[in-house]
């Protein structure tokens, strides 16, 4: 159930005309009265006699009580409160109840025999609107300081006494939903989402791994935005405003969004912090290797997201934030230059991971350059196949972001910021769904060459696999992808690895109980620490270029403590 608070009006009358009217597109149905200060309002939905000018003076009267200039220039409180689309149609009578608790914790209405004045007008089955004239029976202010918060706190407990779908609360830091107005536009409009949507979903991709204000401008420009800059006198840019060519207001001009009206992160000075810090303060500007291609770059990105993982785990709060604002970055990354059969999920995984990436744990940058330099070479190595090693390394890439978006949820989790957490879980079960389809051929070949092993080679590798993760044997074993697990230990011996010490410490690097298939996880896993080319259909007999894979867990933790310049992280 979510309550909003709307801007305070001056205009009683013309908010009963909307609210018993019948909408912009009609929507409203049988608008009526289902509860008021005094159980007698007159109610001009059901009553023909009774004119919504009656109900507005009797709401308005308190008014009177005030001398002359006391009047408050915004005396129109109003209030909806919306059920979730899977709850049950309630009553008239469970509605009234909701309205007079509202009215009771927002201070209204607090039960004192002297509130304000106020009715609930129900026009659909799932919301009322709740309208009071902000002054009391004795003529005084009502104390509605913070009614927001006080109202989502009854919400909360309404959802729990009527078994209705539990909101997770929130801490401030979510981005600003759309408002009705904006939503309708976009129905008329036959937009699929609203336009400041549209524009934080540009936004965010624009600054996706760039690497300077210039740079960042000229995404956004190449995305086919319209840009302003606000300049000051010296010539500096203080910020900016986007909008779509082609949303228009009533004058026929385009309306313009700030930055920061799309995302608490997207104001300039906040997008600034990411290329002007490290962890010391001090400008950086990082090295730009040259991009070898698709392939490469989600090789890189894969690393870099093993070596966020183990931030994760062992860093202090600050890198730990900075570590999962830059996934963000990599999602968004990721799937602007996806091939079109995992596009869909990987961008509803970026959507979702959006909300996990922003608290009030303020991001140390500087933690996350290995993160947002993968982001910029997966932006530059352009657009990738879907076939071959683009699209094996696409799901090599996936199944390590599924790992560190899962690492991120359960710390949301463990700090409290349950719709952070809440949001990853939900990036990591899109992103489980982008992975079967980026692994469906590569997987598919290695698990017919598995099957071509001879019998003798395929007990070789499963009493492997029972000397080396004796506790997991039986299920690797067990599992559909098991042939493609023995043809890539075939592959590790061939290029001279001990496929022992290598899958004992494949399966040491982190835990798997959040994966559906360890045998594939595994595959991954075993095909970056020794380098295999991810396509086993690749005839390349030299390794894919790019950086050197990590074998082991120690190395990378030497390797970020040497990116941080020595800073250890906490343990």
């Amino acid at each position: 159930m979510i309550p909003r608070i709307h801007q305070q009006g001056s205009n009683t009358l013309g908010l009963l005309h909307y609210l018993y009217g019948k909408g912009t597109h009609e929507e409203h149905i049988d608008p009526h009265l289902v509860a008021s200060f005094d159980t007698m309002a007159p109610d001009p939905g059901r009553d023909p006699s009774v004119t919504k000018k009656d109900l507005q003076h009797l709401l308005d009267q308190p008014l009177a009580l005030l001398g002359p200039g006391q009047r408050p220039d915004k005396h129109v409180w109003h209030c909806s409160v919306r059920a979730a689309p899977d709850d049950p149609i309630l009553s008239d009578g469970q509605w009234a109840e909701i309205a007079r608790r509202m009215v009771a914790a927002t201070g209204i209405d607090p039960g004192d025999g002297a509130g304000c004045r106020w009715a609930a007008v129900r026009h659909a089955e799932d919301h009322i609107h709740l309208v009071a004239s902000l002054v009391r029976e004795d003529g005084r202010r009502p104390d509605h300081h913070r009614s927001g918060k006080r109202a989502q706190a009854e919400a909360r407990l309404i959802e729990a006494e009527y078994g209705l779908h539990r909101v997770t609360p929130g801490d401030g830091t979510a981005a600003r939903r759309p408002t009705s107005a904006e939503r309708h536009k976009a129905e008329r409009q036959g937009r699929e989402r609203t336009v400041r949507e549209e524009l934080r979903e540009t936004v965010r991709r624009s600054v996706a791994g760039a690497a300077s204000e210039e740079e960042f401008f000229d995404r956004l420009a190449a995305a086919g935005l319209l840009i302003r800059r606000r300049i000051a006198p010296s010539g500096d840019t203080l910020g900016y405003t986007v909008a779509l060519p082609d949303d228009r207001n009533g004058k026929g001009k385009p309306v313009f969004y700030s930055g920061s009206k799309l995302a608490p992160d997207l104001s300039l000075p906040r997008i600034r912090e990411r290329w002007t810090q490290t962890s010391e303060g001090t400008t950086h500007q990082p090295a730009l290797p040259p991009v070898t291609g698709p392939a490469s770059a989600r090789r890189r990105a894969t690393t870099a997201a093993w070596q966020a993982l183990l931030v994760i785990d062992h860093g202090d709060d600050g890198a730990i934030t900075a570590q999962i604002a830059a996934t963000g970055e990599v999602l968004d990354a990721l799937t602007k230059t996806s091939a079109a059969h995992t596009r869909h999920e990987l961008q509803a995984a970026a959507t979702s991971f959006e909300r996990a990436s922003r608290s009030h744990i303020r991001a140390a940058r500087g933690h996350d350059r290995a993160l947002r330099q993968a982001a910029r070479d997966l932006v530059h190595s352009g657009p990738a196949l879907g076939r071959g090693e683009d699209s094996a390394t696409t799901a090599m890439a996936i199944d390590m972001l599924f790992f560190l978006i899962t690492a991120t949820a359960q710390w949301h989790a463990k700090k409290q910021h349950a719709q952070q957490a809440e949001a990853a879980h939900r990036a990591a079960e899109h992103l489980r769904v982008a992975y079967q389809a980026a692994a469906e051929q590569p997987i598919g070949v290695l698990h017919q060459r598995g099957r071509r092993l001879a019998p003798s080679r395929q007990r070789h590798y499963s009493a492997v696999v029972r000397q080396a993760l004796p506790d997991l044997a039986e299920q690797i074993l067990a599992e559909p992808g098991w042939p493609a697990l023995a043809a890539t230990l075939t592959e590790t011996q061939t290029v001279g690895h001990d496929p022992t010490a290598l899958l004992t410490k494949a399966a040491a690097q982190r835990e798997m109980d959040t994966a559906e298939r360890i045998s594939d996880v595994l595959v991954w896993r075993l095909r970056r620490m020794a380098d295999l080319p991810t396509d086993p259909q690749n005839a390349q007999s030299q390794h894919p270029q790019g950086r050197p894979a990590v074998s082991s867990p120690e190395q990378v933790t030497q390797n970020w403590t040497k990116s941080t310049n020595g800073s250890q992280p906490r343990r």
